[in-house]
């Protein structure tokens, strides 16, 4: 069978919208000259579309035209480092996701412990925010909630009381022991997101370390959250947070 071939048979059993490298063919194919020639003959042709520079991918139609690949995909060799975890999206990239707004951005973000300068890849831009916190599959949920309580104010297209139910949608989800590690997680976020999670976890009657949370803030620092006694009532005043 040609090198063509053996492409063309490999992609077609491919999910639309999955990105692929040279690697993703059969170990027999030796040659990485031979294939990337293969898939830029493909690209040319319109069979396949590149997404950067040794990536590809089969583009999906809509009714509303031809779709970009989901960011998972864009970005997924970003998220581990040989059998490790090392990224997650967060920012703009989940506030969609977790039903925080509907606006869908091109912009990208990745929580990771080491950062690193932001990319394009295709109509995508890729930027990188610290996480200061060990990043493991289990943990990331509850990280991403967190990021979206560090950056509340800035979620685009909805106020901050919206946001806020939302979340606190989300924190009612997590069962007893992801509150616990939600919490100690917290310890390595500002002040401010450890304030709104203690005034959250005290909304929902589930505040199983509440002392913690509560000494782990300055008490002559107070937290501006506009709006957010709305939805959470005025106990917040005993997290610092301005009513």
């Amino acid at each position: 069978m040609k090198t063509t071939d053996i492409i063309i048979d490999t992609i077609n059993r491919l999910p639309k919208g999955y990105v692929f490298t040279y690697g993703d063919f059969t170990p027999e194919m030796k040659s990485k000259e031979a294939i990337i020639k293969a898939l830029n003959r493909l690209v040319q042709k319109g069979k396949i579309k590149k997404l950067s520079k040794g990536k590809y991918y089969k583009a999906e139609q809509s009714p509303f035209g031809e779709l970009p690949p989901p960011q998972q995909q864009v970005v997924k060799d970003l998220f581990v480092s040989g059998e490790k975890t090392i990224g997650y999206l967060t920012g703009y990239s989940i506030y969609n996701q977790l039903g925080l707004t509907t606006q869908v951005s091109n912009a990208i973000q990745i929580g990771r412990n080491e950062i690193r300068p932001s990319l394009k890849r295709g109509i995508y831009t890729i930027k990188f925010i610290k996480q200061k916190n060990t990043i493991t599959e289990k943990n990331i949920p509850l990280l991403q909630i967190l990021d979206c309580m560090r950056s509340i104010k800035k979620i685009p297209d909805t106020s901050i009381a919206d946001a806020s139910k939302q979340i606190v949608e989300l924190v009612k989800k997590q069962s007893a022991n992801e509150l616990n590690s939600m919490i100690k997680l917290s310890k390595k976020y500002p002040p401010a997101t450890r304030a709104l999670l203690g005034s959250i976890l005290d909304y929902i009657g589930e505040n199983p370390d509440r002392e913690t949370l509560i000494n782990s803030l300055n008490p002559i620092t107070s937290y501006d959250f506009s709006g957010i006694s709305k939805v959470l009532g005025k106990q917040i005043g005993n997290w610092n947070i301005k009513l």
